[in-house]
């Protein structure tokens, strides 16, 4: 049985410092809206660095739980890509990015209803047809609840992980955020997904932010951060729960550390994963010992 992975994602500024370290990276994860435009040249690049390390490729733009159809277009370049690079994976989010033709510029959540959950089915399926294999869904951090929903997130996932059959893509810092800007628990969160669909996960730090009328405080996914504690335990909590192997990559897009720094925090994310299957297996024992 494959074992739990814990790896990085992929950024030129962090190059040198991956390849000096690769025996203790497990896995890397790039994202693919940085290689649509990129010549033969970089992608056979990134075809050898996925024979030395298995490589993950992360979409951002496709806009899965949108209501707007994805022209054929956005997923046939991300077909090539995956086609010419050959990844183990490829993974993408539960959120919308365009409307009426306009792009908003970041991950935006839809309402969590039945209506968008049949939307991002249909959009989930049109993407396995062509590039060829199903996506991991991402969950992603909103700082509103998105307006007219009818459903909590985590049933809202459930529901599209089985209309789709798609693996999930857990990122855990955005559970965190969410969690502490919404009041809920993280935990029953958990208890609310199928957790035997989730097989890859994020982990990323973020940061305080005021609102606008300096009434409230708000914890903003940024990937420019150390990890949240929490996020270390939510790791482990996960992996007290799952029965199949996790690979979890570290998303860090600026503010760099040095990469000793980076390769400490893989460590810990590897003692949170110990610490969960140790619980895990104190867990059984004691089952089967009453």
């Amino acid at each position: 049985m494959q074992s739990d992975r814990v790896g990085l994602g992929w950024r030129p500024e962090l190059a040198a410092g991956i390849f000096a370290a690769l025996d203790r990276i497990d896995v890397l994860e790039v994202i693919a809206d940085n290689y649509f435009e990129a010549g033969r040249k970089e992608r056979l690049g990134l075809k050898m660095l996925a024979r030395q390390v298995p490589l993950h490729v992360h979409g951002l733009d496709l806009g899965m739980a949108g209501a707007q159809e994805i022209g054929r277009e956005r997923f046939e370049r991300l077909a090539r890509l995956v086609n010419d690079v050959e990844p183990e994976a490829w993974s993408e989010h539960l959120a919308f990015v365009r409307a009426g033709g306009i792009e908003i510029g970041h991950l935006a959540a839809p309402p969590r209803t039945e209506a968008s959950v049949a939307c991002t089915a249909e959009n989930i399926e049109a993407a396995a047809r062509i590039v060829g294999s199903l996506p991991h869904m991402e969950n992603i951090a909103t700082l509103m609840q998105p307006p007219g929903s009818t459903m909590s997130e985590q049933a809202w996932i459930a529901a599209i992980a089985a209309a789709s059959g798609c693996r999930i893509l857990l990122d855990l810092h955005n559970l965190h955020a969410n969690a502490t800007n919404f009041a809920f628990d993280p935990l029953q969160f958990l208890a609310g997904i199928p957790i035997e669909r989730v097989h890859c996960v994020h982990i990323a730090g973020g940061q305080w932010i005021g609102s606008p009328d300096g009434a409230k405080r708000y914890l903003l996914d940024d990937h420019l951060h150390d990890i949240d504690e929490p996020v270390y335990a939510l790791l482990s909590d996960l992996a007290a729960r799952a029965d199949q192997p996790l690979t979890v990559i570290l998303e860090r897009d600026g503010a760099y550390p040095p990469m000793p720094t980076l390769l400490a925090e893989l460590d810990r994310a590897r003692a949170a994963l110990a610490t969960g299957r140790h619980t895990r297996a104190a867990q059984s024992a004691w089952r089967h010992a009453g």
